[in-house]
């Protein structure tokens, strides 16, 4: 499972226009689903994310995390985070999981961050969605539970 984070002072995804998912201060956080995850991926990034210590504190470090500074976040599905694009000029999303898949997984991930008393809004899985944000810093961070990188 592949995530990239980023701290927002607010965001928003829409589709058809409509806004289906806004928070303020928080994390945006885009979500790839590969082939080879499972519900221990699902804990990792969930634990991750809610852990990740990228806000400041009185001191201005970054040492706060997201339940410190009681933030939102937003999840919006991208299986494009799974495009590999070594070969040429067009990417394979072969590495990305089935939207069957993928969709219990994402399901997964939203019902786990919501028990930790988190607000999580998300974008709609498969649609063509347009997302906004403010990232403050900018600060983003990439976060793979395989760790590849």
């Amino acid at each position: 499972m592949r995530c990239v984070v980023q701290r927002v002072s607010k965001a928003e995804v829409r589709v058809d226009g409509k806004v289906i998912g806004k928070i303020g201060r928080g994390l945006l956080a885009l979500i790839g689903i590969g082939q080879e995850d499972q519900r221990q991926d699902v804990d990792w990034m969930a634990e991750k994310i809610i852990g990740l210590r990228i806000f400041e504190d009185e001191a201005g470090k970054m040492n706060l995390s997201l339940q410190d500074v009681k933030g939102e976040l937003l999840l919006v599905s991208q299986f494009t985070l799974y495009g590999d694009c070594r070969k040429g000029k067009r990417p394979s999303f072969s590495a990305a999981a089935p939207p069957q898949t993928a969709i219990t997984l994402f399901n997964q991930l939203i019902a786990t961050l919501r028990q930790q008393g988190l607000k999580v809004e998300t974008g709609e899985f498969q649609a063509y969605m347009e997302v906004e944000l403010v990232n403050e810093g900018p600060v983003t961070i990439l976060l793979d539970s395989k760790k590849t990188f």
